[in-house]
């Protein structure tokens, strides 16, 4: 089954792809990855602290993942799977695309900050001719309604 990859983060902009990617998935039989990050710099202290805080991240990860997943699951009809990494998250982002070969799109939203459309896409962009697959950019603010309409 073809995989639509979108990263979940603390971003405003992150609901406009997942809304995305679950209804794209959802009419196109495919399936929805989310994938959460942990930056190696929030758990590097010494091993029993990086523990409990490696612990702590997880939690509010599932917390938050849950929240989007039982909307996916009610709305679109899909049933999300969920991979947690460890790391930078654009190298994690390339890391999964080789560790799983059925992503077959990888669904981003632009920041609607004004100082660019955010840090992984950016990466990304540079290195865009290399990737196994292709991205689709979501505008930030885009309403419900349109992603709706063009899904």
């Amino acid at each position: 089954m073809r995989k639509l990859l979108v990263v979940l983060d603390d971003s405003r902009e992150c609901l406009n792809a997942i809304r995305f990617a679950a209804m794209r998935a959802a009419k196109t039989g495919g399936g929805v990855q989310v994938l959460a990050v942990i930056p190696a710099a929030d758990i590097q202290h010494g091993m029993g602290v990086a523990e409990v805080m490696r612990a702590e991240a997880y939690e509010r990860i599932q917390a938050h993942y849950e929240v989007f997943a039982k909307w996916m699951r009610d709305r679109p009809g899909v049933e999300p799977e969920l991979v947690v990494r460890e790391g930078e998250p654009c190298a994690e982002l390339l890391a999964q695309l080789s560790d799983d070969p059925e992503i077959g799109v990888i669904v981003l939203a632009a920041s609607t900050e004004s100082a660019g459309p955010g840090p992984i896409i950016s990466r990304l962009l540079r290195d865009v001719a290399t990737l196994p697959c292709p991205i689709t950019i979501v505008p930030g603010d885009m309403s419900r309604e349109r992603l709706e309409q063009i899904t």
